[in-house]
């Protein structure tokens, strides 16, 4: 949309053509909007949070979460990219994965919720 007028000229001096062109490219737009809808329910956060923070096992994820079982909430975490999890015989661990996304979105709880990370 080059040379793509504006109804209304309030005089910011922002760069219509480059907004116009990062708006159009709304896949990106759904990816985050997928992120936050996941990050949508306090448990999934509450978890993320943790495993941002620790490993652990399904049971002692159920123990601390006090639930029978997070499964389903682990699913979607880990469908959305933000954990990873490895098997050690019957066992499943779980933790953050180490991506841009999951620490960006680590941060901002801290930040929201006025936290810091265990042991700082």
């Amino acid at each position: 949309m080059p040379g793509h007028i504006l109804p209304h000229n309030h005089g910011e001096s922002m760069n219509t053509e480059h907004i116009l062109h990062v708006i159009s490219q709304t896949d990106n737009f759904q990816t985050v909007a997928e992120s936050f809808k996941i990050l949508g329910d306090p448990t999934r956060i509450r978890i993320f949070w943790m495993l941002c923070h620790c490993e652990e096992c399904v049971i002692n994820i159920s123990a601390m979460m006090d639930m029978s079982s997070p499964a389903h909430h682990l699913r979607q975490l880990k469908n959305a990219g933000l954990i990873v999890s490895r098997r050690e015989g019957k066992e499943v661990y779980y933790k953050a994965a180490d991506t841009e996304q999951s620490r960006l979105l680590h941060i901002m709880i801290e930040q929201v919720l006025k936290i810091t990370c265990p042991g700082n």
